[in-house]
């Protein structure tokens, strides 16, 4: 599930103090300790209150989620897997997905994100990616006293960078040794990062000396989606990341550029994909999401200008 767009914290000021209720947005991003590092690719603390009730796509993207809260707890309205019903949770482990989750807010949430790699599931979790996929569980349930012990350790910390210390002692400490990974679908699944998702399955399978078939399997076991979905979910997550940085950074840019750049076919393939992958249309997602459009330049559906351009 990846994080929704948020508003970037002042770096002068502590995003982590309690001080009520407090009108200001806060984000703040950073990297786990190096070795750490191939397990999991970043952190995220947010903390946002008193802004306006909302709701937010959680998309797909090319690594597992875990939130642990810091207050309130994380309201999941929809799960990519419609057969999970709706619930909340005080921490939450969720594999890789190809439809969006849907978290709502009161105009209160706070926790930290950590982005965890597919590759790295079995030594932080204890379960192969594979195992994970589609699914968003409570913490408890993957992680078992280690959810509790993380939780607490957070809520004790007094700021962002005491927090992710503490996230970076109990992880190194609770990382496993874990069964040799196969080193053709490593080599796979870097391919696929390396390429943006633009390299074909039977082209890595000719890679891996394995055929289709085999690779699928594996493939799926230790990433968690098949090849052909990841590629879809790595070139999505590549250009939605595009398209949410040219509107932040007031950059103009054309939805068919943005296909070009990151492998779809035309602008019309992007339109379905996103829409497949996240629910709604590139204009939709980023003003709903709380960035500006008006540097994106897309037609409407019907053709006509897009009304937010």
């Amino acid at each position: 599930m990846a994080a929704s767009a948020r508003r970037t914290a002042d770096p002068g000021k502590d995003p982590g103090r309690k001080d009520g209720e407090r009108e200001e947005a806060r984000y703040v991003r950073r990297r786990p300790a190096p070795p750490l590092r191939p397990l999991v690719a970043w952190y995220s603390g947010y903390r946002d209150a008193g802004v306006p009730p909302g709701t937010h796509r959680g998309l797909p993207s090319p690594y597992l989620t875990m939130i642990v809260t810091l207050d309130d707890p994380l309201v999941v309205a929809a799960h990519p897997d419609p057969r999970t019903p709706a619930g909340s949770y005080d921490t939450l482990v969720g594999g890789l997905h190809t439809a969006p989750a849907i978290v709502t807010h009161d105009g209160r949430q706070s926790g930290v994100q950590l982005a965890l790699t597919p590759l790295g599931a079995r030594a932080l979790l204890g379960v192969p990616a594979g195992e994970l996929s589609g699914l968003d569980l409570d913490g408890a349930d993957v992680l078992g006293a280690l959810a509790g012990e993380l939780r607490e350790r957070l809520l004790g910390a007094p700021g962002w960078d005491d927090r992710f210390a503490a996230l970076d002692a109990v992880l190194s400490r609770h990382t496993r040794p874990t069964p040799e990974r196969p080193p053709e679908v490593t080599r796979a699944w870097r391919r696929m990062l390396a390429t943006g998702g633009r390299v074909t399955v039977s082209d890595l399978a000719r890679e891996a000396g394995w055929s289709a078939r085999h690779l699928n399997g594996r493939f799926r076991e230790e990433i968690g989606l098949s090849p052909k979905e990841a590629a879809r979910v790595v070139r999505f997550d590549r250009v939605r990341r595009l398209l949410q940085d040219a509107a932040a950074s007031g950059r103009r840019l054309a939805l068919a550029d943005a296909a070009a750049g990151c492998g779809f076919y035309d602008q019309a393939h992007l339109a379905r994909e996103f829409r497949s992958l996240a629910g709604c249309s590139p204009s939709r997602w980023l003003a709903e999401e709380g960035v500006p459009f008006r540097n994106v330049q897309a037609p409407a559906e019907d053709g006509r200008p897009d009304s937010a351009a």
